[in-house]
């Protein structure tokens, strides 16, 4: 159970068999295939990801602090549980291997200031909200959806903060995201998958500040 396809296949098949015992139903439950992105496991790959998925439930409006969806890494870090902070504390290693001004020592820091640094990398400088008012006003601060995509057109590029703001589809069909050297080591491993003509593998993530790069390059809707 080491690769994550059978395992969610697995996974799916026992569920969907309850699901439709429990229900007196038969058939699929799944609409599509689950996605899956293979990560680089250090630097600002694995950050700018976790960070990401964190801030899904904030987008989706089911919280308003990432803290508080029980259902993540973060959360089961906030109240103490110990595999999560080991977790954490190795993003927020990476964090401070890309920006060596946020300070080191992560290994040996308290939870807290764990937390807090992690904190402030996924809020980017500020609590950045998705909504309205009851008077109509955007929540949110800082570029709305329509600004980010110009800036992209224009050949521009964001800074992470701005990138995490939106839904970016790399993140879910992306395939693969790291440095160069990573994407590019797996795409010789996979060469048999891809057409003649492709010569390499690594894209770089299209309208953002930072290094990353990615098996996968999406020719439009960057922004979900």
């Amino acid at each position: 159970m080491w690769d994550v396809s059978p395992f969610m296949k697995l996974l799916k098949q026992r569920y969907t068999q309850w699901y439709n015992s429990q229900k007196g139903r038969r058939g699929t439950l799944w609409e599509e295939r689950f996605k899956s992105v293979l990560v680089d496991g250090c630097g600002e790959a694995l950050a700018t990801m976790a960070a990401y998925i964190d801030l899904n439930p904030v987008r989706a409006g089911i919280v308003e602090n990432p803290g508080d969806y029980r259902w993540c890494g973060y959360a089961e870090a906030s109240v103490g549980r110990r595999r999560a902070m080991e977790g954490l504390r190795r993003v927020v290693a990476a964090i401070e291997r890309v920006h060596p001004e946020a300070g080191h020592g992560s290994k040996h820091r308290p939870a807290e200031a764990v937390l807090s640094k992690y904190r402030l990398f996924v809020y980017g400088e500020g609590e950045e909200w998705e909504g309205y008012t009851a008077e109509g006003v955007a929540m949110r601060r800082g570029f709305d959806r329509e600004a980010v995509l110009k800036v992209v057109s224009e050949k521009g590029r964001l800074g992470l903060e701005d990138f995490l703001r939106l839904r970016v589809q790399y993140f879910a069909d992306g395939a693969i995201l790291g440095t160069r050297g990573f994407v590019d080591s797996l795409f010789g491993a996979t060469r048999g998958r891809f057409g003649a003509t492709r010569k390499d593998g690594a894209r770089r993530v299209r309208g953002l500040k930072s290094e990353l790069y990615t098996l996968r390059d999406l020719k439009k809707s960057v922004f979900g």
